[in-house]
């Protein structure tokens, strides 16, 4: 297995770091959070100039041809520069959910609008009661004539209050926890009976408590088959987990780099307190926990393409691993800085917060420990 980047992932993430690093500052991420949308749409509008909005799309429909490898780079680098704009919901979820199940007809509309920042998307998935179980929906869609009539709550809708569109997850046949029965609508996120509450996160994005009452759609927003998107939404899972994960990745860098300034500057009877020894230790441990995160990530990101099985096993054993190195990380980091790691002007604030609330998306730590265990048939 070859963890090596090609010359054209590499570019990739010389264009993303250079976004990052010369452009997307600390002061104008804040700036971008005060907005109603909670995110800038002028620098939606630089991704797609820089063609990263096309990552996982093919050439044909304009895209990058890329698949995790490129998702993680990109995503390791927004890590870096903790970006709110929608990536995650409109490109990796909601995108390629899309791309693997929609009609030619519908890829045409909503593909190269994706690519080219004028139409965004999130994904209306888990529910108030089913956690993190991706198949646990109640959310109905019923025939009416032609079309569907859905009902049914959703729950931290990521970018959900500023969504042009929701592709929304409703059961169409089976019982509450059955894989089979899922089926994908394309909603406007406008449409009559569709109420959405938007708040922010901890950690600087936006989400939605979504409500849908009887909100008819026609036959042409159904995303392929009927009861049959299940595989094609754990593909699309499996891409958000990666991307999760490589953004963990990139903000445990940073928190990690922040921290060792940190210590060299700050002085304690009468030296930097980098210079004693149990610290310095810390800050081993800190670098040890992030070098785990991105091996596993890297792991995963190359097992996409394997047996969904094996594919799973390793998502499970990094979502779980990134949730615990995580935390460590998060948590040292603020110690370290004392009480100037909990003021909101202080950047390490912000990476801590982030880092941890990765943990609680797409699954926990104990959900995927327990997930990765059932994979594994331990008794």
């Amino acid at each position: 297995m070859d963890f090596k980047l090609s010359d054209e992932q590499r570019m990739l993430e010389e264009t993303v770091g250079r976004l990052v690093r010369d452009t997307y500052t600390f002061e104008v991420r804040n700036k971008s959070l005060e907005s109603e949308q909670g995110f800038s749409a002028d620098v939606w509008q630089q991704f797609a100039e820089l063609g990263l909005l096309g990552v996982p799309f093919s050439e044909e429909a304009g895209g990058f041809n890329g698949g995790g490898a490129e998702l993680m780079v990109v995503a390791e680098g927004f890590g870096r520069g903790l970006v709110v704009e929608p990536y995650l919901a409109t490109v990796v979820l909601c995108g390629t959910l899309v791309d693997k199940l929609g009609s030619d007809q519908q890829k045409e509309a909503l593909v190269p609008a994706i690519i080219g920042g004028e139409t965004r998307l999130s994904l209306a998935l888990y529910e108030p009661n089913g956690r993190y179980e991706h198949n646990r929906v109640t959310t109905s869609a019923k025939k009416d004539g032609e079309g569907y009539v859905l009902n049914g709550e959703k729950a931290v809708v990521i970018n959900g209050d500023s969504a042009d569109q929701l592709v929304v997850i409703a059961r169409t046949s089976g019982a509450e926890d059955d894989r089979a029965g899922l089926s994908a609508f394309l909603v406007d996120g406008n449409a009559a009976g569709v109420s959405r509450r938007g708040y922010p996160t901890i950690d600087g994005l936006r989400a939605a408590e979504v409500v849908l009452k009887d909100v008819k759609v026609g036959a042409d927003a159904l995303l392929g088959a009927e009861g049959q998107a299940i595989d094609a939404l754990e593909d699309s899972l499996a891409l958000g987990l990666v991307a999760l994960c490589a953004e963990a990745s990139g903000a445990m860098e940073v928190a990690c780099d922040q921290t060792l300034e940190y210590i060299k500057e700050r002085q304690q009877f009468g030296v930097p307190i980098g210079k004693f020894q149990a610290l310095q230790h810390r800050m081993v441990e800190m670098r040890m926990e992030l070098e785990k995160v991105r091996s596993i990530t890297m792991l995963a990101a190359c097992s996409l393409n394997e047996s969904r099985e094996l594919r799973d096993k390793r998502l499970a054993a990094a979502k779980a691993q990134v949730g615990k190195s995580g935390r460590r990380v998060a948590e040292e980091a603020i110690q370290l800085f004392g009480g100037m790691g909990m003021m909101e002007e202080t950047p390490i604030s912000h990476y801590a917060k982030r880092i941890v609330m990765i943990d609680h998306h797409l699954g926990d730590s104990e959900y995927h420990y327990g997930r990765l265990e059932s994979l594994l048939d331990v008794e």
